[in-house]
């Protein structure tokens, strides 16, 4: 397969995902790209575990997009975060999210970030996935209302952004890409990109 150097030998890229957090991370990679998010059933499987159900969702996401767009490099990622070993969802309100600060005070949280991506030149998927560990300082009643208010991360899993002030509330990351944290783990990317002979940064 020819290698691909600049930007203007690339098929399109589509973002299986509406999250304004990937799309900041994709853009780091300086490639044109669209977005359009898949329609899926993400409730987990019995018995499923975390790991299992990021990396299902992540091949049925870009499953489902590279159906409506099957001449495109589609990129899709699942993320879910776990607190002894069960997994946590967005707080939504003000409330759990103190809930679940409090649960994480001195505590480590598990963070699992799927992805796949499809090459429409080959018709195959490339699959990976990340772990990131979260270890939390001991966090007092005033840090954790501090926080939350001036941050409101109501939709982020464990209550925190760790791009902004949430860095504030850790001790350390254990974690092979700080971008996994965030929804999208461009090192694995890139390493994928390098085996469909994509190699970056791309020239114009």
């Amino acid at each position: 397969m020819q290698k691909i150097t600049h930007k203007n030998q690339l098929p399109p890229i589509i973002l299986g995902s509406s999250s304004p957090f990937r799309k900041a991370l994709l853009e780091k990679l300086q490639l044109p790209f669209a977005q359009n998010a898949p329609q899926v059933d993400e409730t987990p499987l019995e018995n499923e575990s975390p790991l299992d159900m990021v990396q299902r969702l992540s091949r049925l996401k870009a499953k489902t997009i590279a159906e409506q767009f099957p001449d495109h490099i589609t990129i899709a990622s699942d993320q879910c975060a776990t607190f002894n070993n069960q997994a946590i969802g967005k707080p939504h309100t003000h409330e759990n999210a103190v809930k679940q600060l409090q649960d994480f005070s001195g505590q480590s949280i598990t963070f699992y970030t799927g992805l796949v991506v499809f090459d429409p030149r080959t018709q195959s998927y490339h699959q990976r996935h990340d772990e990131t560990i979260v270890h939390f300082r001991p966090l007092n009643e005033t840090t954790i209302q501090n926080y939350l208010l001036a941050e409101t991360p109501y939709q982020c899993a464990g209550s925190f952004k760790s791009e902004g002030l949430g860095i504030t509330l850790f001790s350390s990351i254990q974690s092979r890409d700080p971008n996994a944290l965030i929804g999208l783990p461009l090192i694995e990317l890139t390493t994928i990109f390098q085996e469909m002979g994509i190699t970056l940064p791309l020239a114009e």
